[in-house]
């Protein structure tokens, strides 16, 4: 993350660090019928740019710097670095982005421009996670909004355990 002050770039490491298990998603009724009736267009790597900017704009003072965008847009073009967006009538409304090594996925941050975008993009992933290999969902923090979408804290030693056996894994988020 960069730091808000300097604009630096640091290392966190949190302990606990919150996933998301993969069985472990919670879908309300009205997300459920939101992505039932297709309300969003859920697209994978079509503009990166554009879901790390609306992270950035949704946070005032943000960590996500000119700098960290110019570093995870070499991530994305070097296939690492992908974006999950939920688009409406040709409009970017919402929509996370991460990091995907091995079978992990490390989500670094969502936006929303309509109500249930970003979650309906998270619907997406783990659906394409789940039949894609993928065995961790790491969410780094948890928040009252991923805690009621099912993300939980553990350990960094059992986090570590997860990480290293997901690593060894191939899998792929994109096509």
């Amino acid at each position: 993350m960069a730091d808000e002050a300097t604009g630096e770039i640091d290392w966190y490491l949190p302990d606990p660090r919150a996933i998301l298990p993969l069985d472990g998603l919670h879908i309300s009724r009205s997300l459920a019928r939101t992505v039932r009736q297709g309300l969003f267009e859920v697209r994978f790597d079509d503009h990166f740019e554009g879901v790390m900017r609306g992270c950035a704009e949704r946070l005032e003072g943000s960590w996500i710097s000119e700098e960290f965008i110019r570093v995870y847009l070499e991530l994305h073009r070097q296939g690492v670095a992908h974006s999950v967006e939920s688009w409406k009538e040709g409009r970017l409304v919402g929509g996370l982005y991460g990091v995907a090594l091995g079978g992990a996925f490390m989500g670094e941050s969502m936006f929303y421009r309509e109500t249930d975008a970003s979650k309906a993009a998270l619907v997406g992933l783990v659906d394409r996670r789940m039949n894609r290999g993928f065995t961790l969902l790491d969410v780094q923090f948890l928040t009252p909004h991923l805690e009621r979408l099912g993300a939980l804290e553990i350990p960094h030693s059992l986090y570590s355990c997860l990480l290293r056996s997901a690593l060894r894994i191939k899998a792929r988020l994109a096509p």
